[in-house]
């Protein structure tokens, strides 16, 4: 009797769980939708824009991070942003997306004073967080696949950042179905991180979007 009792008890905490991640992600995903745009000419025109970090395979972007870079790079050159911020994660020499990425946004005509270098966008709250009180942003694009904008933008808004979303979807991806299943857990966990004002691990000196770039050419 005891064990049957244990198992009803797992059986219903397991619903309620599936209706909580559920629950929030469909909440999260009304409030974000609107705002997520996949055609350059019907995107709002903002200073900034933020480009995810998304993996480097033999020193080039995957194809998840070129496209975002090319719809950032669209962006761009369409005159709808000014700036592009490219946040990622270098913490080592191999696996240095923030080179990879800026010298990819260079060799494709931006101008290196027009981008800016998070090097600490260990996930994405840590980018936009950082994107508020590091780079001073108030408003920006967010780029990256349709999948991640509603989490980014979310966190973007409840964070200070005004935030609309450009979907970087060009064909099909390594893992999408996997990547879009973990996103819903991803979800319930920023929303964690946003109630209990989670915090970077690493902050460091501002670097003011509306002040000169931070790029290097090392």
């Amino acid at each position: 009797m005891k064990t049957k009792k244990i198992i009803k008890l797992l059986i219903y905490a397991s619903l309620l769980g599936i209706i909580v991640v559920l629950g929030i992600n469909l909440l999260v995903k009304s409030q974000t939708d609107p705002v997520i745009f996949s055609k350059e000419k019907d995107t709002p025109g903002t200073k900034v824009a933020i480009i995810f970090g998304a993996g480097i395979n033999n020193n080039k972007p995957s194809k998840y991070l070129k496209d975002r870079l090319d719809a950032g790079i669209e962006l761009y050159k369409n005159n709808k942003i000014d700036k592009i911020l490219l946040s990622g994660d270098n913490g080592s020499d191999e696996h240095d997306e923030l080179t990879v990425m800026k010298l990819y946004c260079y060799q494709h005509g931006v101008d290196t004073n027009k981008i800016y270098l998070d090097y600490a966008g260990f996930d994405s709250y840590s980018t936009l967080y950082r994107s508020k009180y590091i780079f001073k942003v108030d408003t920006a694009i967010l780029v990256s696949q349709k999948y991640h904008l509603n989490r980014c933008i979310n966190i973007g808004n409840k964070l200070g950042v005004k935030s609309y979303g450009f979907a970087a979807d060009q064909g099909t991806y390594q893992g999408y179905k996997y990547a879009s299943f973990r996103e819903y857990f991803a979800v319930v966990k920023s929303t964690i991180d946003i109630l209990i004002g989670r915090k970077p691990h690493f902050l460091g000196k501002t670097v003011d979007i509306n002040g000169p770039s931070n790029y290097t050419k090392e």
